[in-house]
């Protein structure tokens, strides 16, 4: 075996959960005829199936200009966004709820996102890896290497993952923003958990409802 393959077999790799998983548990904590939109929308695939499910009023923000057709031709409304530069083109409370799958990680600024979502929207839906996961841990104790993800595209120097944070990272920056979390559930060997046993140890990412502090009662979360 060659040494480049060798140390790759020492690298751990970052599982993404499916889409198909977080994109349920989203639709799951989205009531029937809400305003959305979702940030780094990819495809649309979420958001058509929102409004044919949920009867929700959509829109999508995506840089990807390839993935902006894909949305165009799947019928779903998209508009193309640096996320970096800030939302001051949506005015506050526009929106019932603002996604964000996998995108967090990614900006320049993720508190600045967050408290954007959470000026936009009501409730905000976060999906984050989580770096505290205990193969990454180990990943690093035996070998001293840092994890990369999944994708066969990226290496530690060319991820677009600028920001590496466990669940208690994202706990302490939901306080920052002065926000409170509404339900996390760990993605958990392909399920979504809610009040996982050590968590932060077993969970590959996870999924937040936040809200602002100041925000009126809402019913309980399904």
């Amino acid at each position: 075996m060659s040494t480049s393959r060798t140390k790759e077999k020492r690298r751990y790799k970052m599982p993404n959960p499916s889409a198909a998983l977080t994109d349920r548990v989203i639709m799951e904590h989205i009531d029937e005829g809400s305003r959305v939109l979702d940030l780094g929308c990819g495809d649309g695939l979420l958001l058509s199936e929102l409004r044919r499910i949920k009867s929700a009023e959509i829109l999508g923000v995506e840089m990807s200009r390839r993935a902006m057709i894909q949305c165009m031709t799947a019928g779903v409304p998209v508009i193309q966004a640096d996320l970096d530069l800030g939302l001051e083109a949506f005015p506050s409370q526009s929106f019932d709820f603002a996604v964000l799958s996998q995108t967090l990680q990614q900006v320049r600024h993720p508190h600045v996102i967050l408290e954007e979502m959470l000026r936009v929207a009501n409730r905000a839906l976060v999906v984050v890896p989580n770096y505290g996961h205990w193969r990454v841990r180990w990943n690093q104790l035996l070998w001293g290497r840092a994890p990369v993800s999944s994708s066969e595209r990226y290496q530690w120097y060319n991820t677009p993952n600028l920001h590496l944070m466990s669940m208690p990272d994202f706990r302490d920056l939901v306080d920052v923003v002065e926000a409170r979390i509404v339900k996390e559930l760990a993605i958990i060997r392909g399920r979504a958990v809610e009040q996982a046993w050590a968590a932060n140890v077993r969970a590959d990412s996870a999924v937040y409802i936040l809200e602002r502090k100041s925000a009126d009662a809402h019913a309980p979360m399904p």
